[in-house]
Parts: C-alpha cells; structure tokens; sequence
C-alpha cells in the first residue's frame, strides 16, 4: 500500500479544498473523491437553485480546485450504501421516538468505511478530510487518539466519535491545527474557487430542515398508518399530538398549544403513545446513559473517573463523573443539570485535554 498517496474527500467547500491543497504542497500523492450520496429528486424539498454536498455545483467547485493543482479528480457513487446506512436509519430513528444523528452515522459507515474501500482499490494508505479535528497515535496506550481541533469555535470532534482505530490509523486531518480564519486566508492566498463559499449547514439531504416533510414524502404509507395519541402535561390530557415521529425532546414550536406560557416536549412515550410535556425546568437533568459505546482515545473508562461531556454539537463541554461504564453502555452524572437530555443524539466523552475518550448513542434509561 503506497504510504504518500492519500485520498481526500472534497465536497466542494473551502475546508476540504485548502485540505487538499496543502497535502499537495507537503508532496503527498493526491487523489481527489467526491462522494455522490444523494440527490434532491431522491430527497426532495430542493431549493430553485440547488447547492450542497451532492450538487453539480459543489462537483464542479471541487473538480475546479483539483485541476488548479493538477491532482486526479473523480466523482463516486455511493448513493446506495448512504441510503441503507444513513438515510433508513434516520428514518427509523424518528419513528421510534428518538432525534438522530445521521453526521455521525454518515462519518463512521461512509466518509471513512466506503472512502476506505476506495482508498484500498486505489493503493492508498491514507484517507484525509476538511473537518476540523487531530488525529495522532499514542506509543504509551498503543491507540490512536482524536483530539479537540485548534479552533473551539469549529471543532468537529462530536461528530466523529464513531471513528474505530483502523480508520483513525488511516485518517489525516490537515485543518487541525488551523483556525476557520487561517483556512480562508490560505484559500485566499492560493486563489482558490472555494475561498469566500460559505458553510454548509443543517442536514445534507434534509435541504429545506423539514423533517416532516422529508418523512411524510419517504414513508408515505407508514406515516398514514401512524395513530394520534395524546399530549400529557402534569398528568393531564391538553391535546391530541399528530404522531410521535413529529416531535423530540425540547421542541416548543409547533405544538398547536396556547397555554398561556411556553411548554416543552419532556418526554416521547413510544410504549403508550403519549407526547409529555412540561415546564422549562423540567427539562434538566443530570445523569445521562449511553449504548453503542466505541472508545476512542482510551480502551475504557471506570467507576468515578471524572471527564468532560457533550450531549450535542453545539453544547459546551461539561464537567462529568462515571458512574458506569462497560464495552456497550456507560452512565456519567454532570456536575450541573443539563438542558433536554435527547435520545438518539450523541453523548461524547473528553478529558481535561481535550481528547475524545468514547461516544454512544444517548438512551431514555437515565
């Protein structure tokens, strides 16, 4: 396996494109792979001009900054391994009552296990991408480690929990330990194409953030066949909810409720067909349980080991003790009550130097 032949994933945007560039300049041997995972007509709720990941123009945008250096471009389907593993999943994560994290899912079974088998048909050691995160192997524990980026604002860590050791083994991250800020003056610099684009943001294939209309136009006949039931606040019926897949831990909008005062889903019983709600404080709590566990950085934790947490992407990591913890399940308690624990999301383990112990799957058995 040719260990200076790298593949990067360039999605069109300035992070993977100054990614590239850079691992050019180091005299890697670069190959450049636009993963095609979905299409608006597939997805649907496309805006009049369609952008994106999976655009013609994000293709073009990266293909421009392949040939600008001279390194091999091509555009790859994985459409279908994306749906069965990212898009089903989504779907049948809503329809069980809990809030998904198709990032995540996306960045363990695409980004890096199909870019891997690319990579392999390629004779590449290396996979590389744009997100802003470090990677580096420690002799002591014999693993290797992800770490909190340079930039805090931009971190990508929570998303990339998934990550097992053989593809942290193969991964590269050139932004790591550059800021938002220097990535676009390097763009700048280079004259690239993609030097002023801006983020992306929400999820990819959910372009208009319209969850419902994303379910309802992907499971038509499932939806039909979802019951109402009720809407429970301190023990009394107030309501009729539309079917648990429309709701999540923490949403007040879109409630069809006038009570005089804001109201918040505390709680989706998928048992007895019941959306629960409750006052802001309500919503606090302190101990948080996690299944589908993959350590990270270390090989475990143990009972009273003190960490840092997050229970979403853009939570702060918080102070946090151990007070369970296996190959397939940890327990921690914060410090302080965390706002609308949420099932289905990401609860992501650090220590005091940022690096990312473990990661799982947030659970209802608290």
């Amino acid at each position: 396996m040719n260990s200076n032949r790298v593949i990067v994933a360039m999605s069109g945007g300035v992070d993977s494109s100054v990614a590239a560039a850079l691992l050019h300049q180091q005299g890697y041997e670069v190959i450049g792979i636009t993963m095609k995972t979905w299409g608006f007509m597939e997805v649907g709720g496309a805006p009049k001009h369609e952008s994106g990941c999976c655009s013609l123009d994000a293709i073009f945008d990266a293909k421009s900054v392949a040939n600008k250096f001279g390194i091999p471009h091509y555009t790859v389907d994985f459409t279908k391994a994306f749906e069965k593993e990212v898009i089903e999943n989504f779907v049948d994560e809503y329809l069980n009552g809990r809030t998904p994290n198709p990032c995540v899912v996306c960045n363990r079974k695409i980004k890096w296990e199909e870019l891997l088998k690319k990579a392999d048909s390629l004779d590449a050691k290396y996979v590389a991408t744009g997100h802003y995160a470090m990677v580096d192997y420690n002799e002591q524990l014999n693993r290797y480690t992800l770490k909190y980026s340079k930039d805090a604002k931009k971190d990508q860590t929570y998303a990339l929990w998934g990550l097992t050791q053989e593809s942290l083994s193969r991964t590269i991250f050139p932004l790591g330990h550059l800021t938002k800020n220097e990535v676009r003056q390097i763009a700048d610099r280079l004259e690239l194409k993609t030097a002023n684009k801006p983020d992306s943001q929400e999820i990819c294939f959910v372009a208009d953030d319209n969850y419902e209309r994303f379910l309802r136009e992907r499971v038509p006949d499932v939806i039909d066949k979802i019951e109402h039931g009720e809407i429970v606040y301190h023990g009394e019926v107030i309501g009729e909810h539309k079917g648990i897949p429309f709701y999540t831990v923490g949403q007040r909008r879109g409630l069809g409720l006038a009570l005089g005062k804001p109201v918040y889903v505390k709680e989706i019983d998928t048992n007895s067909n019941r959306v629960i709600l409750g006052d802001k404080e309500e919503l606090l709590g302190e101990e948080v349980t996690a299944v589908d566990i993959n350590y990270v950085s270390k090989s475990s934790l143990k009972k009273g080991d003190f960490v840092s947490a997050k229970i979403r992407y853009a939570d702060r990591a918080a102070s946090a003790v151990v007070l369970y913890s296996d190959q397939n399940k940890i327990k921690i308690k914060f410090s302080e009550p965390k706002n609308a624990v949420t099932p289905g999301q990401s609860l992501v383990i650090y220590d005091e130097q940022g690096y990312v112990l473990a990661g799982g799957v947030i659970t209802k058995e608290n």
